[in-house]
């Protein structure tokens, strides 16, 4: 993901804005951190360059 993301993307579950960590950059993409919600702390997790912004109840549902 680019950082530049960051100027558009919101919390899916109250539209505030994501505190960005990053854990492993590559020719500037981030491949690897976490967002988090400035106002309701939940986090998501990027892994392998995407940013996974799905509700935590959907994340670790196993597709059928």
């Amino acid at each position: 993901m680019k950082e530049d993301l960051m100027e558009i993307i919101c919390c899916p579950l109250d539209k505030h804005d994501l505190d960005l960590e990053v854990t492993e950059r590559d020719d500037g993409e981030i491949l690897s951190g976490e967002l988090t919600c400035t106002e309701c702390s939940e986090t998501f997790p990027i892994e392998d360059g995407i940013p996974n912004l799905l509700p935590p109840d959907m994340r670790d549902e196993a597709p059928a």
